[in-house]
């Protein structure tokens, strides 16, 4: 029977609830349309939604709409109130973006934000408008939003993996999750694909775009799949949250979800699979519980080892699983069953035969218990039911040490002090037979019993209850010293103090096994607390192997060493003081950190083994392995004890990647100082440099143009001045627009603009450079137009044109080309020359990086470098590959987007033209 202090409601869980009811109310309310993709409807329901409010009287205005040239969309906005857009300085350009400030100034009661996932423009109070929707809620202002599918951060790379398209404009899911509302706006792909053609979506001029890209129908019925499934699961959890909340304790079949009932017997694991199976065929959760009885607590350690693999296999099938003790083995499924809303119980089938005729089998309880709740009974096989229930267990010959031996001495003294316990009582209760009636010595007896049973057990306290009853018989009953019984009302007293000994002891050792069983949670509690404190003050690496291995020493009484992986993930010992005795095999050890399996002692892998390994897995990745040598082996095989051990490396591990993040976040911090510094240095220098050096320029210029014409040889000279001087001067420019574009002093002047006309402007600026060269241009006539910045795009590829010229032999053919991939423009300059040597395509990225480190090739390496900031100021990408034919690609990206329609005019008027 479950305690009645568990169905309580606990007062600490009712004050927050009551605090976050209290934060909630002065909160506004958020409701988000959510679709599958553009185009659903999910701005036509909102505007739908808000016009209704304000014919109902509400307070509503329109913060910010995106109608993307729909004209009706753009009707719904008639009669509502529109708040003014701000106008924003961007990179010498005027951008309107919503106006965050005079929306918390009117402060209505509800106002319409579109495109949650939007990104502010830089300069903003906030980056992203989910965080200017937060301040409005947080103001107590009501908001309406729309969001796509393809925005939630935790669906991102789903959906990049389906449409190859990644989006970079995202909201976290504690965003979507904590709305109040969320409506989903739901249409067939087909009508959508129809939709599309007509015009409803984007322009006329970007449907076939879409329609070629991101508006497949596979992509739309992919994702339609997903926001249908989101949106059921935050209505199941939105159910659950309301049956808490409510206390129901009926079952709501709204999910198909299976629980299964781990027995000791020799059938569970063939259950387990059997569920599994079944949850499987159903696409079903499904939870496995083993309920521990006090009886069962006492099961010899193989068995509850067994029982123990049982639910590892339960959890490796995929279940969520648990142990509750509990006296009452229907009451707590049923409990379990209740809590989790799961409508379907699995169990096995008890065997034909029982102790009593009235005996009601497992499937019989829990019907009568739950009637709401579906029940599958597995069926026994021969073997099953040939063994029967528990069945004993051979001890195998173990190595626990000096502890079992001394444990199984004591078991057998409580047995002796039990009986000294009866012989005490009895002749101290001799004398006082003759002032006191038998019922009082009756009543002593008793109290001997219970104290037995307090001490002792429940087996020590049936055997008090035996000799008591014989005691009394043979000491105090007429005709005393014999067993025999004049009085035949002696028997009545016999049978009813025997039977009240039993029960009062039996009631007794129950009570102790509990208060044993909660003493042992309180101390492994108290465990967890201790190590969770001192961890979480660790912030370097040897703290938070002290605290472990002193944890770990105090808490299982075993020695224990951190292995901890090096940059090529080899493991080496971490704790300087690990015992001699610890011997360590680093193979295993190894084997454990690259399977992220345990291995040793008491797991399937390498059981011989005298030492567990356990690997220490955190949220990103395997952080070592824990190695650990119990003085008393039984300890880790009890459930109990083996999931402290795992939640303790579980700790650890989360411990270590901390401290790793600390270090890399410390180490960063270094680095950006040093970065600044040196472009601080290199800003000052070049620009110191800059001045005369166009002054030693101009001055060559002059020379060589002096009367009387300089000689040949003087000539020359002067030639090699100009040439070095400008070569200087070049690397001083590069070495300030390096320095000027990391420190973020550069602003882009993005356009929309045809790519043809840079690529002229590039090849015009290296004509001189390319002049031995064999120079083919690649592009096609139907280009888009693109975002960017042409004088530094124009940069970029005069440098790759520069570095073909530079490390390619004279006659080498240079090849410049574009074209369309998916949502992102990739241009390329390829040449047939020796190409980038093996293994540095990315160092020759890197600052003051060159392609060969020895080298008569002028320059300093930063045109590569200087390319690669411009491209990822742009959000764009640049790689360097070797063609199998000889020579090197380079490579960049930029993001297509959808240019607006004067501009898309302008370029199919130019097409035509």
């Amino acid at each position: 029977m479950i305690n009645s202090s568990e169905q309580r409601p606990d007062p600490d869980s009712l004050l927050a609830k009551v605090k976050a009811e209290e934060t909630k109310a002065r909160r506004g309310k958020l409701r988000i349309y959510f679709g599958s993709s553009a185009g659903v409807g999910k701005t036509f329901a909102m505007l739908l939604a808000a016009r209704q409010l304000r014919s109902e009287g509400h307070d509503v205005i329109v913060g910010v709409v995106e109608t993307h040239g729909r004209c009706e969309t753009a009707a719904l906005l008639e009669g509502l109130e529109v708040l003014p857009l701000k106008t924003v300085a961007y990179r010498d350009r005027a951008l309107t973006d919503f106006d965050l400030d005079a929306a918390l100034q009117r402060h209505p009661a509800l106002i319409l934000v579109d495109e949650l996932a939007h990104s502010n423009v830089q300069g903003a109070r906030h980056p992203k408008r989910w965080q200017d929707v937060d301040e409005l809620l947080a103001a107590g202002i009501d908001v309406f939003t729309t969001l796509n599918v393809q925005h939630l951060e935790s669906l991102n790379d789903v959906v990049a993996g389906i449409t190859n398209i990644r989006v970079w404009e995202t909201v976290p899911d504690t965003v979507f999750d904590a709305a109040d509302e969320v409506v989903l706006v739901d249409i067939p792909a087909e009508e959508l694909l129809a939709r599309l053609k007509t015009g409803r979506v984007y322009i006329p001029q970007q449907v076939e775009r879409a329609a070629d890209n991101f508006f497949r129908k596979g992509n739309l019925m992919a994702l339609r799949e997903l926001a249908l499934r989101r949106t059921a699961d935050r209505v199941e959890g939105d159910v659950q949250a309301y049956r808490v909340d409510k206390s129901i304790g009926s079952v709501w079949k709204t999910a198909t979800a299976l629980l299964t009932c781990i027995g000791p017997d020799d059938g569970a694991e063939r259950l387990v699979r059997a569920a599994a199976r079944l949850a499987s065929q159903l696409n079903a959760d499904w939870h496995a519980i083993y309920i521990e009885t006090p009886a069962l607590q006492r099961l010899p350690a193989p068995r509850r080892e067994t029982i123990l693999a049982t639910l590892n296999l339960a959890q490796n099938l995929g279940a969520t699983t648990a142990v509750v003790a509990s006296p009452d083995v229907a009451e707590s499924v049923i409990a379990y069953a209740r809590k989790h809303n799961l409508s379907k119980l699995v169990i096995g089938r008890d065997p034909a035969r029982r102790l009593w005729p009235w005996q009601r089998s497992s499937g019989q309880k829990l019907a009568s218990l739950a009637p709401d709740i579906d029940l599958i009974e597995i069926g026994r096989t021969s073997r099953d039911v040939k063994g029967g229930g528990i069945k004993p267990v051979a001890m195998a010959p173990t190595m626990d040490g000096p502890d079992s031996a001394e444990r199984r001495r004591w078991k057998r003294l409580r047995y002796v002090w039990a009986a000294v316990a009866c012989g005490a009582v009895t002749l101290l209760s001799l004398p006082l037979a003759v002032h006191f009636v038998p019922s009082n010595i009756v009543a002593i007896y008793i109290l001997v019993v219970v104290l037995v049973g307090v001490r002792f057990g429940r087996g020590p306290a049936a055997l008090a209850a035996v000799l008591s009853v014989s005691a009394f018989d043979f000491f105090f009953v007429p005709p005393r010293f014999s067993f025999v019984v004049s009085d035949v009302q002696y028997l009545l007293t016999f049978c009813i103090m025997l039977a009240v000994g039993l029960i009062t002891g039996q009631l007794t050792a129950g009570l102790r096994s509990q208060a044993r069983v909660a003493l042992h949670r309180e101390e492994r509690a108290a465990a967890l607390y201790e190590l969770a404190r001192a961890l979480s003050g660790a912030v370097q690496l040897d703290q938070v192997v002290k605290i472990s291995d002193e944890s770990i020493e105090h808490t299982f009484h075993a020695s224990a060493a951190l292995l901890l992986p090096d940059a090529a993930a080899r493991l080496s010992m971490a704790s300087a003081r690990a015992e001699p005795s610890l011997a360590v095999d680093i193979g295993i050890a190894q084997w454990a950190f690259d399977k992220a399996q345990p291995a040793g002692v008491g797991t399937d892998t390498l059981p011989g083994s005298e030492i567990l390994y356990i690997p220490l897995r955190a949220p990103v990745q395997p952080r070592g392995v824990l190695a650990l040598k119990a003085r008393n082996r039984r300890l880790l095989k009890i459930p109990e004890q083996r999931q402290l051990l795992d939640t303790f490396a579980a700790l650890i591990a989360i411990a270590l990647e901390r401290v790793h993040y600390v270090g890399i976040a410390q180490d960063a911090v270094v680095r950006m100082e040093s970065e600044r510094l040196r472009n601080s240095l290199l800003a000052a220098l070049s620009h110191d440099l800059r001045t005369p050096l166009t002054i030693l320029v101009g001055l060559a210029e002059s020379l060589a143009l002096t009367k009387p014409p300089l000689s040949t040889e003087q000539l020359e000279t002067a030639e090699a001045i100009q040439e070095e001087a400008l070569r200087m001067s070049t690397l001083v420019s590069n070495l300030l627009d390096m320095a000027r574009i990391e420190s973020g002093d550069v602003t882009l002047n993005l356009e929309w603009q045809p790519l043809e006309e840079v690529v002229g402007a590039a090849l015009e600026a290296t004509r001189a450079m390319l002049r031995q060269h064999r120079v083919e241009v690649r592009l096609p006539r139907d280009l888009p137009l693109v975002r960017f910045d042409a004088v530094l795009i124009e940069r970029v590829l005069v440098n790759l044109l520069e570095n073909a010229s530079k490390y390619t032999p004279a006659g080498c053919q240079v090849t410049l080309s574009a074209e369309v991939s998916d949502d992102q423009l990739e241009v390329s300059v390829s040449d047939n020359g020796p190409g980038l040597p093996a293994g540095r395509e990315e160092a020759v990225f890197q600052k003051f990086t060159r392609g060969n480190r020895e080298s008569a090739t002028p320059g300093v390496g930063l045109g590569l470098a200087i390319c690669r900031a411009i491209i990822e100021s742009h959000h764009g990408k640049i790689v360097g590959t070797n063609r199998p034919a000889g020579g090197v690609t380079f490579s960049f990206t930029l993001p297509l987007g959808s240019p607006p329609v004067a501009a898309a005019e302008a370029e199919s008027e130019a097409a035509d033209g």
